[in-house]
């Protein structure tokens, strides 16, 4: 509802990005990240995908045509795992030795990494000081602590496979992309990977004053992504407005009257739901659902191709207005609403248990 003075703004930035993934529907390619500042009309669609990240000190700030090693594993100190285990020495050369033999260690795993000749280094968990030092020493940019879904999101746009041991440099699958470098949005540094090798992602940089405004932007958008990307495995469409489900209800009523018994009740119940979507949507307007509706109600039945217009709060034609919905998500809403009424008309008694009995 907050998007609507600049809904034409954020349909374009929407079928682009959707259009982008060429009938994938695999919306881990589309990142949406939401940056104070600004207003809504900022908000842009950038052919890269940005992490939320920066590069570690020390380390090439800009890389092009890089080899990517996406990773999951720990890069700090290796330390005893063990819940409240201590370790007792002797003198302050035992803690020492212990030191020297942890870092060895490290080292050890660092040239195991640099085996499989990676230019960026890309880790889930932390990466130490001692590592990360290494890793400068050798020309290779190192990023930290890109949590689970941002590691998941570049092993699938940039190629890689996620590593998590280092024992065989040879079957390795390192991912790639045409260029990474840091950026600013707003106040903040991201990193930016361009020409990935799955040029189907990209990022959405959604911009607002507010950390509400944001939100909902966010909400809003990835209900029309996902709308999107069903419409384009199936391009049918379905007029809105109401239109829809009048009809329907026009249809079942008519089938109901061919039905003698109880389940007549139960077949006019149904159609009696369904004619109350255009009431909620009247009332979700502020205008009079009574009236709009019978008026609607009427139409159909005339055959005219109406549908409620809640910019002027009148019946209209959806088709010269262009009201159009998704056929595959009107018939998923419709099956799963279905099959949860079937599903408590099943239920024959609630048992409770008794409330547990208070001491004291």
């Amino acid at each position: 509802k907050l998007l609507t003075h600049e809904k034409e703004h954020f349909a374009e930035l929407a079928v682009d990005a959707v259009l982008r993934l060429e009938g994938s529907g695999n919306l881990d390619y589309i990142k949406m990240i939401k940056k104070a500042g600004g207003n809504l009309k900022d908000s842009y669609l950038d052919e890269g995908f940005i992490l939320e990240k920066t590069i570690s000190v020390g380390c090439p700030r800009r890389m092009e045509n890089p080899k990517i090693m996406v990773a999951n594993t720990p890069m700090d100190t290796d330390k005893i795992k063990i819940h409240n285990a201590t370790v007792r020495v002797g003198s302050v050369d035992d803690v020492a030795a212990i030191e020297a033999a942890e870092k060895d260690k490290m080292k050890k795993k660092v040239e195991r990494i640099l085996a499989y000749k990676p230019d960026v280094f890309i880790n889930r968990q932390l990466v130490y000081n001692y590592p990360e030092q290494l890793f400068a020493d050798q020309g290779i940019m190192v990023i930290e602590h890109a949590d689970f879904d941002g590691v998941e999101r570049l092993a699938a746009v940039t190629g890689s496979e996620i590593f998590s041991t280092f024992d065989d440099p040879e079957g390795a699958k390192l991912g790639t992309c045409q260029l990474i470098e840091e950026m600013m949005i707003g106040e903040d540094k991201v990193i930016k990977f361009k020409g990935c090798a799955e040029g189907r992602a990209c990022s959405i940089v959604l911009r607002a004053s507010s950390s509400h405004l944001l939100d909902e932007a966010e909400r809003s958008l990835h209900d029309v992504l996902c709308v999107l990307t069903q419409t384009i495995k199936n391009s049918k469409v379905v007029l809105g407005g109401g239109h829809s489900e009048m009809t329907m209800a026009k249809s079942v009523e008519e089938f109901a009257a061919t039905v003698s018994g109880k389940e007549q009740f139960a077949i006019e119940g149904f159609a009696r739901a369904l004619r109350q979507l255009p009431t909620i949507i009247a009332d979700n307007a502020g205008y009079d659902s009574s009236e709009l509706v019978t008026q609607l109600r009427a139409a159909i039945q005339k055959g005219e191709e109406a549908g409620l217009d809640m910019n002027i709060g009148a019946v209209g034609n959806m088709r010269e207005l262009g009201v159009v919905e998704c056929f595959r998500v009107k018939e998923q809403a419709l099956m799963a609403a279905s099959e949860a009424a079937e599903m408590i008309l099943r239920v024959d008694e609630v048992v409770k248990c008794a409330p547990r009995r208070r001491e004291g």
